[in-house]
């Protein structure tokens, strides 16, 4: 078995990701960078913590034009925030009614950035901003002539290209998935619910590596299941069903997303040709995941695979790291260039009739020479128990 790469990241990692940020922000002509959500910061610090399931404190981190990030953090974080390589880091006793944080993360922005200087939030599809709306309103009356405005999707598009450090993580966590998959037969039998086959594949994810399934969906009926986003129920089980699991598993705060299919008993020939379609789809779109290719461009030769009746689950993939899903999204309208480093899930479905359906999703890296995939490769033969 191959060993995973060591946890955390050096400092080396994060001081070139901060360069590659402030080289954007001088060509964007802002001041600084303002993040207040999980991934963003941990981007920047390699903060990794599960606190973050706790809505009650916000977290602040600044990203100046010149110099290193300074953490604004609740008291209960900066001990352990302290231990990543950032130097600077500023907190208050939270949860604080009156000021939870806003005047001295205006007191840092004030420190760090020009008088009417613009500070860059990010705005676009698939933020948001973690921090109490009438907090955000009191910050922004308390910088002076400084003003926010959109990143103009600065921070989406250094996150969608990783670096192969974070390449080697997420294909970390895909190895765990693909030997959490490898054992999940032994889980298929008639009579079990399949909301025990879920509490069981879960722990065989967490036995082979896992820190984390944070999502795990799925389905088991007779000639392919409902939808793809389901969680399990208590239904035993039977012979004739088409069972799939959909494992979204992290290790060291990296996502796996893939899932298998199997049939339990000889498959109905329609269920047999779907699995290949949906294999032979991704098969011919891989190879299109090259720099300057667009989303799009793996979309619409997934459909032509597919010929053109897959349901409408709105996207036939999507991007992957430190979220189980993240930019770019693989639709008709996605003109987004690739890019050598991206990573991307490439997950064609098709409809098998009323309230039935079947799902088949890989994971890639977008190379110069043609995609590398990070999840096991399959045939087209669905398995058969």
């Amino acid at each position: 078995m191959t060993r995973p790469p060591p946890r955390g990241f050096p400092e080396a990692e994060h001081r070139a990701r901060l360069a590659l940020a402030q080289a954007a922000l001088a060509a964007e002509g802002l001041e600084a960078l303002l993040l207040t959500t999980e991934p963003e910061i941990r981007w920047f610090s390699g903060f990794l913590t599960r606190f973050w399931e706790s809505p009650t404190r916000p977290w602040f981190l600044v990203v100046p034009a010149q110099g290193a990030p300074v953490a604004v953090a609740p008291s209960i974080g900066a001990e352990l925030m302290g231990r990543t390589w950032l130097r600077d880091v500023r907190s208050w006793s939270s949860p604080d009614y009156a000021d939870d944080g806003v005047s001295l993360l205006a007191a840092t922005l004030a420190e760090l950035t020009p008088a009417a200087a613009e500070i860059g939030v990010p705005m676009g599809r698939e933020t948001l901003l973690r921090m109490p709306l009438g907090d955000w309103q009191a910050l922004g009356e308390r910088i002076g002539r400084r003003r926010f405005r959109d990143d103009r999707g600065l921070m989406r598009a250094l996150r969608m290209v990783k670096s192969e450090a974070e390449i080697e993580k997420i294909a970390a966590a895909c190895a765990v998935a693909g030997r959490a998959f490898a054992r999940a037969p032994g889980l298929l039998s008639p009579g079990r619910p399949l909301s025990d086959v879920f509490r069981r594949f879960q722990i065989l994810c967490l036995e082979e590596g896992a820190d984390q399934v944070l999502y795990l969906a799925g389905g088991a009926a007779p000639g392919g299941y409902g939808d793809v986003i389901s969680p399990a129920d208590d239904r035993p089980l039977a012979a004739g069903d088409v069972a799939m699991l959909d494992a979204g598993l992290s290790r060291e705060g990296y996502f796996a997303d893939f899932d298998r299919n199997w049939s339990l008993g000889p498959p109905a020939p329609e269920v047999a040709e779907a699995h290949a379609r949906l294999v032979e789809a991704v098969d011919v779109a891989a190879p299109l995941a090259r720099p300057g290719a667009t989303p799009a461009d793996l979309f619409h030769a997934m459909r032509a695979v597919l010929g053109g009746g897959a349901p409408d689950v709105g996207r036939l993939g999507h991007g992957l790291g430190m979220q189980l899903t993240e930019p770019p999204s693989l639709i008709a309208a996605d003109l987004t260039p690739l890019t050598a480093g991206m990573v991307l899930t490439l997950e064609p479905s098709l409809p098998l009739g009323p309230g039935r359906m079947m799902v088949h999703e890989e994971v890639i890296v977008v190379r110069e020479n043609g995609p590398q995939f990070l999840s096991p490769r399959i045939g087209p033969e669905i398995p058969v128990l």
